[in-house]
């Protein structure tokens, strides 16, 4: 009883430690990345006004609104980001192990692609629960400056005016992004570290060598999740802007921004987020491949 009661607070600190990294480098690189996204954000919404270039809608940025414009949103992004982060990251080793033990190690091992998909679509679900009032909020202050003067008075006034719908109103379009985002990241990171090191024996690279592989494993991933989610995260942006019409629901929402798009809309300041996104997921993997020194399973 001991025994057992000993290894379930280790795998309790071992999830806890992943959830803590989660929350750091998430939030750590969405926090340094706000101007990007706010401009990113800018060009989504209003492509009239703000170039493609995200140089140039930077400077329009800061010529009409300050310097200060380009951190709009930092007080939610380092919220919501923190929080998903945690469940992103430590959900996606809790799922994991749970898969092993419940399909045992040799079916896990060969239908690991499975594994790795499942986990991440489950634990990115659970962040963006957490995620989806803190992102609405931003999104409102990057488009509406005017909105509050901060983002507390901004939660409170989106809560009182449309209650619990409009803090989860971009809920659809969050997990559209996120859930094939996050499996995309997770499966090409797991893909090119394996390659990378079927390559390269790990034994024999210094500490900054394993850092360096984690890092170019998560601007592959970073890349290949940024084109597969881009199309929600311009829907996202759209959703949050204004408010939904009377009789009309989320879906129909949806399907109607969907169709104002158009494929060449839905891809609207693909450059600025194929920037952010690429150079945040490097950095969270090579923080998250720092931390995970002990592996809750080395053959997945």
């Amino acid at each position: 009883m001991a025994a057992a009661t000993s290894e379930n607070l280790t795998s309790l600190s071992l999830y806890a430690r992943y959830a803590l990294a989660g929350a750091f480098c998430c939030s750590f690189t969405h926090a340094v990345l706000t101007p990007v996204d706010v401009v990113k954000t800018r060009i989504q919404l209003d492509p009239l006004t703000y170039s493609s270039s995200l140089s140039k809608s930077a400077r329009r940025i800061v010529s009409a609104e300050g310097p200060g414009a380009l951190l709009t949103g930092l007080g939610p992004t380092i919220t919501g980001y923190c929080l998903q982060g945690a469940f992103k990251f430590g959900g996606y080793e809790f799922f994991k192990a749970r898969a092993v033990d419940y399909l045992g190690q040799s079916t896990a091992a060969n239908h690991r692609n499975a594994v790795y998909l499942g986990s991440a679509a489950a634990a990115e679900f659970l962040g963006d629960i957490a995620l989806c009032p803190f992102e609405s909020v931003r999104i409102r202050l990057v488009s509406q400056p005017s909105y509050a003067t901060d983002s507390i008075s901004a939660l409170a006034k989106l809560a009182r005016e449309e209650g619990i719908g409009g803090l989860y109103s971009g809920l659809s379009p969050i997990l559209l992004k996120q859930i094939p985002y996050t499996m995309a990241t997770f499966l090409v990171y797991e893909k090119a570290i394996q390659t990378a090191y079927s390559v390269v024996d790990k034994k024999e690279l210094s500490s900054m060598g394993v850092t360096g592989i984690n890092l170019g494993a998560g601007l592959v991933a970073g890349l290949a999740a940024a084109v597969v989610s881009q199309p929600a995260d311009t829907m996202l942006s759209r959703i949050n802007k204004e408010k939904a019409g009377r009789d009309e629901s989320t879906t129909r929402r949806l399907f109607r921004i969907a169709s104002e798009l158009g494929l060449r809309g839905a891809y609207t300041g693909m450059q600025a987020r194929a920037v952010m996104v690429s150079g945040m997921t490097a950095v969270q993997f090579g923080i998250y491949g720092d931390i995970k020194k002990v592996r809750l399973n080395p053959n997945l």
